[in-house]
Parts: C-alpha cells; sequence; structure tokens
C-alpha cells in the first residue's frame, strides 16, 4: 500500500459557473495523477436551474457542493466564496498544491498569491481562458485535452475526419521552434545535443499551459518527432530511454555574381 504523506495533498477548488460539469471526472483523473486530492469543493448558487445538471458529477465523484447565494442580480458571489476558502486552507498548513478550476480571470490573483506561499497551483479551464490566470498557475491544463462527454456523436464522428493539427482546435507546433531553439541553445551538451526532458521543463516554466497534447501529441518526445523537419532526433546513449534533439541549422544561400561585377572583373 502506497503511504500517501509521500505524495502531493491536493485540494481542488471548482467554480460550477465556469466549469464544465461533464469534463469533471476528467480533470478529476488528471490531477491524482500529480499527488492525492484531500479536498474536492464545487463553487455555486445550486437553487440556480443552471446548475442543475451538476447533481450526478457531484454525487458520484463525491464532491462537497458549497451553496453560495446571488446576492445582487448580476454579480458573481461564488468567486470570493471560493476565494475566502482557499486562503483558510492555505494558512491550515495541510496541503502541497492547489487545483483551480475555472476560466474565470478573477482567480488570477489567488492563483499567484497560493504561489507566493511556495504552494504548487494548477489551472483547469478552456482555451478561452485569459492569458493572465493562466500565467498565474505553475500548470495549466485546458479541458479540450481531457476527455468528456460534452461532444454530440456527430461533432465526434467530424472532428475525426480532421487532419490531426486541426481536430479541437490543436495548435500548430512549428509555433514551439523558437522555445525550443533556446531551449537547445541553454542545455546542449558539448556534441550539441540537448536532453529533451530539460528542454519539455523549460518550456514548462515558460508556457504554464504547454502541453504536447495542444500539438496532437500523446507525448513531449512525440512532438519532437513531428518537428523532425526542424529538428534532429536521438536517443542518447548510456542514457537509458533519454531523448535528446539538436536544431537544424538552415545554411545561407550562395550569393550570385551579378552581370556588372563580371563586367567589372573583365574590364
Amino acid at each position: 500500500m502506497k503511504d500517501l504523506d509521500d505524495h502531493k495533498k491536493i485540494a481542488v477548488l471548482i467554480d460550477a459557473d465556469n466549469a464544465q460539469y461533464s469534463k469533471v471526472k476528467a480533470i478529476l483523473d488528471e490531477i491524482s495523477a500529480h499527488g492525492h486530492i484531500v479536498i474536492k469543493r464545487a463553487y455555486g448558487d445550486w437553487s440556480s436551474d443552471n446548475l442543475k445538471n451538476w447533481k450526478k458529477s457531484l454525487n458520484e465523484l463525491a464532491i462537497q457542493p458549497v451553496q453560495q447565494f446571488a446576492y445582487t442580480t448580476g454579480k458573481n458571489s461564488t468567486d470570493a466564496s471560493m476565494i475566502i476558502d482557499a486562503m483558510d486552507l492555505l494558512y491550515s498548513k495541510r496541503f502541497d498544491a492547489f487545483a483551480l478550476v475555472s476560466s474565470d480571470s478573477d482567480f488570477t490573483k489567488l492563483a499567484a498569491r497560493l504561489r507566493e506561499d511556495e504552494m504548487f497551483v494548477f489551472g483547469v479551464g478552456e482555451r478561452k481562458t485569459p492569458i493572465s490566470f493562466r500565467n498565474s498557475c505553475d500548470d495549466f491544463i485546458f479541458t479540450e485535452n481531457l476527455g468528456g462527454d460534452d461532444e454530440p456523436a456527430e461533432s465526434k464522428a467530424a472532428d475525426k475526419q480532421k487532419a490531426p493539427a486541426a481536430r479541437k482546435g490543436q495548435s500548430d507546433p512549428e509555433e514551439l521552434i523558437p522555445l525550443l531553439t533556446k531551449a537547445w541553445e541553454q542545455f546542449q551538451d558539448d556534441s550539441g545535443w540537448a536532453n529533451a526532458s530539460a528542454a519539455g521543463s523549460f518550456l514548462k516554466r515558460s508556457m504554464p499551459d504547454f502541453d504536447p497534447r495542444s500539438y496532437g501529441a500523446a507525448k513531449f518526445s512525440q512532438l519532437l518527432e513531428n518537428l523532425k523537419g526542424k529538428l534532429e532526433i536521438t536517443k542518447k546513449e548510456g542514457n537509458g530511454n533519454q531523448i535528446a534533439y539538436r536544431v537544424k541549422r538552415t545554411k545561407p544561400k550562395a550569393k550570385r555574381r551579378t552581370s556588372t561585377s563580371k563586367v567589372e572583373e573583365h574590364a
């Protein structure tokens, strides 16, 4: 039996007003891979018809619903309740990490404050999540990269017909070349090869929302393989299955001698 004390203790706080109930199980599975989830809370006005579909997910996944009535029409009181709870949990000194599930930029300051206390912060939200919140987290996970049953069958069938790079709004991996080049320049050894693991960590620090799945790859090593036109890939000898890469340098084109210069040479 695993000793849970050796794993990160994680508090998962869900802004139900800005999260998808159909993605919650996949989100918890993703976060569970990083540690032991101690607290699961979802915040919202559960008397509202907008949240009526959450009941099944809350019951099945043992998520504690936290009721927060809207004091004024058009104003969201859920955010304040979730922020206060997060600070109370922070001061309890019981946790190693927080997972904030929301696509709302209002949690940007909360994520930054938690990190100031050396908490590891996961953010989970849709691609529309403002960049400010995404960059305030240590690791931001797009829900589009996770499983779930929120897509109709027709949409899933059409998605399969698309080219890999176009599925679910996937990004072009070539946009990572500048960062991969920077990582290569920083981590390359004497023979000019950079360890892929170090490069992957560098990308994650530079882009908290970096995820190979956003680029049609299951793993970082596969992402590098998909960029073979721009990179050279190899397995480093003596390092097990570790992958190394180096950036292909384009050779400058030879300058053509103009007819004018030829005339001058004959003169």
